[in-house]
């Protein structure tokens, strides 16, 4: 037995099939510090302590230990930045806070703006000191990495926004990422940033690719989004990747008070910063800063497409809040496109989900902002015309970061003599049913619907997309392939491929890739958000934001279809229509009109009229002493129906064809309004959409919208409207504080309203509140109800 006094043997001195499990267990603890200090050492400060043989003998003693005592591999093992057994897909991880895009400036007005905009917000003049975090803004890929007790224990791609790829094999690859924190820190610390390739390493790389005769990446972000999405994370590591840190998502207690102070925080536990950054007041400030990196971009070894600017105060940006996709705390302000000219070999036709005919520019390919580009979007037939854009010209073509590359102007003195301008077709290319243009369209569409092939494929790809369902393994190829076989004609044709279709001995499905797709199918099926089935099917004019929001407000899928249906049914008339959309009346008069119709005396004024034809129309009108109608309106309306007669016949068909609740609740709910309300009537009016969507419903299990987080609040699940003007806050950070709570904001009282927030001066909404009988609050009553 050995004595208490004696010192234990120092388990790298003995040899690995001598090890007893405690010392395997104690030398791994050791090698992982170790290799994990040496890297911080070698890559985030270049100043190696050790050689590299010596490097790769600790690697290979890790290695030598995991492989006789595998049980006792670690989290944070060097070995899995040199890989591990490919994972059969990537799986799901929801965001405890989202990860939002930034919106962007493309101007020095636009940087004003924002400058103004956030002051406005916050109630600050123009001389009160405002100070901003500038910052690079590298064009790589968003990832969020998750610490607790400092260590590494998930990395997440940004996804969709709620919802990301979970990537932390591949992520423990990158020498830039710490995989535990020195202390003190957080319990939980969630930081947030970019996974990018150097400029230098980029092009070793793809150099090192084509003499192999590999194919060569088109620029650093996608090489670094490629590298991040390999299934196998020793591909990953082979690849030359760096992160990063800039914000932060969930973290169990604050850190800094300031931006800066992050940064600071995130440097100090071995993080590299996206740099140089600056502290600037005010937006002169700003474009001094992002003239200044314009300057320098081709020198720094990393590719950018503009700047950041970030309110350096956190108290301010939590006041600020966000928007439904941005903060307002935070702007990208863009470099200019990049430009380049070449040759229009021809316009063709490419018809979308909802039939929109898109021409396209065929280019000969030339390289724009180092991306070879061969094809452009013209937009419309007007935009072309407006350009004469002609076969066979030579053109300027545009690329802006991610944007589609566009066609922005012709070199006339290069268009060949005989060329002839662009006449749009009348039929689709795919379907050949009549494509038309309604009025006030700018867009030409196939009237084919779900049997023009092009619309359904569109729908299918659209349905699968990775903001809708995202099926791992049914992209554009696949989804193509099972429409051309019949496999697949409409969404709910998926949920039915197993055990219907036979791919295993198909060309290129094999039993474990066939394995997968089901297993993804099966995931959705058995557990998918509202809000992405909703987006998922593809009605015009209902993106992200808005499926969000009806699935707020409608909660389930059960409850949404009914509200739709019922909506539908309540939709207003056409006379009702006519009367809110004729000019010089405006819907506020003409519901000011329809409620003075429906008062009881109102019948006999009109009748003593009836008799008076030598009265003119527009003079009856404005004797009657409705309310909100003036001389302007009298003359629409006068204008409009002619007589007194067909004017009150028309109005009482106007009364009986008002809106119902169903609608008026539909067209309320944010991000919404009139022109998506029509969509969505008209979906569930086709009886081929309701067996569509009753197919899924019988085939899904579909997540009810979560309630809101501040679920304790006293206004959590309210509807408030804020009319008047406010004086101890915005009317701007009112709102946003009390979404932030759990409520929902409308913009008019109706009979769901709960609470109406009347400032100084409010005009028809606090009548209205107080005729449905809304709890009608002043501002101090207000702030004491939430609490401040």
């Amino acid at each position: 037995m050995q004595d208490l006094f004696d010192t234990p043997p120092n388990p790298r001195s003995i040899d690995v099939e001598a090890l007893t499990p405690d010392q395997a267990a104690a030398d791994l603890a050791a090698l992982a510090a170790e290799i994990a200090h040496h890297d911080r050492l070698y890559h985030q400060q270049d100043q190696p302590e050790i050689s590299d043989a010596e490097y790769d003998a600790l690697v290979r003693r890790n290695l030598a230990i995991e492989a006789r005592f595998p049980d006792l591999r670690r989290a944070d093992s060097p070995s899995l930045q040199v890989g591990a057994a490919p994972a059969a897909g990537f799986g799901k991880v929801r965001h405890a806070i989202p990860m939002l895009s930034l919106g962007n400036a493309f101007a020095p007005e636009d940087v004003a703006e924002f400058d103004a905009r956030v002051r406005r917000f916050l109630g600050l003049s123009d001389e009160a000191p405002l100070t901003f975090v500038a910052e690079p803004k590298i064009d790589g890929l968003s990832c969020s990495l998750r610490y607790e007790r400092g260590e590494l224990v998930l990395a997440a791609t940004r996804g969709d926004g709620a919802e990301g790829e979970n990537v932390t094999a591949n992520v423990r690859t990158i020498r830039d990422v710490p995989h535990r924190l020195p202390a003190p820190f957080p319990d939980v610390l969630e930081v947030r940033g970019e996974v990018y390739m150097n400029r230098d390493d980029f092009l070793a790389m793809n150099a090192a690719r084509a003499e192999k005769g590999e194919q060569l990446f088109a620029n650093p972000r996608n090489a670094a989004a490629g590298s991040l999405r390999q299934l196998d994370p020793s591909i990953t590591a082979a690849r030359p990747l760096c992160f990063f840190g800039y914000a932060l998502g969930e973290v169990s207690e604050p850190i800094a008070e300031t931006q800066w102070g992050i940064r600071e925080r995130l440097k100090g536990w071995g993080f590299q910063l996206n740099r140089p950054a600056e502290l600037c007041d005010g937006k002169d400030k700003l474009l001094a800063y992002y003239e200044g990196i314009g300057r320098r971009r081709a020198g720094l070894p990393f590719d950018i497409d503009g700047v950041v600017y970030k309110v350096d105060s956190l108290e301010l940006q939590q006041r600020l809040g966000f928007v439904s996709r941005a903060p307002r705390w935070a702007i990208a302000h863009k470099f200019p496109a990049e430009q380049a000219q070449t040759r229009l070999k021809a316009i063709t036709i490419q018809v979308g989900r909802t039939g929109a005919l898109t021409p396209v520019a065929e280019l000969e390919d030339i390289t724009v902002g180092g991306v070879v580009v061969s094809r452009a979007t013209l937009h419309n037939e007007d935009e072309i015309a407006r350009k004469d854009i002609r076969v066979g010209d030579l053109v300027v073509v545009q690329r802006a970061g991610d944007v589609i590359p566009q066609v922005v102007e012709v070199v006339l003195s290069q268009r060949p003599a005989d060329s002839v301008p662009y006449v749009a077709p009348e039929t689709c290319p795919v379907c050949g049913s009549l494509a038309i243009r309604e009025a006030g369209e700018v867009v030409r569409r196939c009237t084919g619907g779900l049997i023009c092939a092009a619309q359904a494929k569109e729908r299918l790809r659209h349905f699968v997309s990775r903001d809708a369902f995202d099926i791992e393994g049914l992209g554009e190829k696949i989804i193509e392939e099972f429409w051309d076989e019949g496999f697949i004609k409409s969404p709910v044709d998926i949920f039915t491929l197993e055990g219907r279709v036979e791919l295993i001995g198909r060309p290129g499905w094999k039993e474990k890739s066939v394995q997968n797709l089901f297993k993804a199918i099966e995931q959705r099926r058995s557990g998918i958000d509202l809000h992405r089935v909703i987006y998922a099917l593809g009605i015009r004019h209902i993106g992200e934001v808005t499926a969000k929001s009806l699935a707020r407000q409608y909660k389930t899928m059960q409850g949404w279809v009914d509200g739709m249906l019922a909506a539908e049914r309540a939709m207003p008339g056409q006379e009702w229509r006519d009367l809110h959309a004729l000019s010089g009346v405006g819907p506020v008069t003409a519901d000011t009109i329809l409620a003075w119709f429906v008062d009881p005396e109102s019948a006999a004024k009109l009748d003593f009229y009836a008799g008076s034809e030598a009265l003119r129309l527009e003079t009856i009108i404005g004797s009657l002493g409705i309310k909100r109608l003036n001389t302007r309106a009298a003359q629409a309306l006068a204008t409009r129906y002619g007589t007194l007669a067909d004017w009150r016949a028309a109005m009482e068909r106007a009364t009986a064809q008002a809106p119902g609740q169903p609608w008026l609740d539909l067209v309320a709910t944010p991000d919404v309004g009139e022109v998506a309300a029509e969509e969505l009537a008209g979906f569930f009016a086709e009886e081929r959409n309701l067996v569509i969507v009753r197919g899924l419903m019988e085939r899904l299990t579909v997540l009810a919208a979560e309630a809101p987080k501040a679920s304790n609040s006293p206004i959590a699940g309210k509807t408030v409207v804020f009319t008047g003007t406010l004086e101890r806050m915005t009317r701007s950070e009112a709102k946003a504080r009390a979404e932030s709570l759990g409520a929902k904001v409308a913009g008019s009282v109706s009979g769901k309203t709960d609470y109406l927030v009347a400032g100084a001066d409010a005009g028809s909404k606090a009548a209205k509140a107080k005729e449905l009988g809304v709890e009608i609050l002043t501002e101090d009553e207000w702030l004491a109800k939430i609490g401040g």
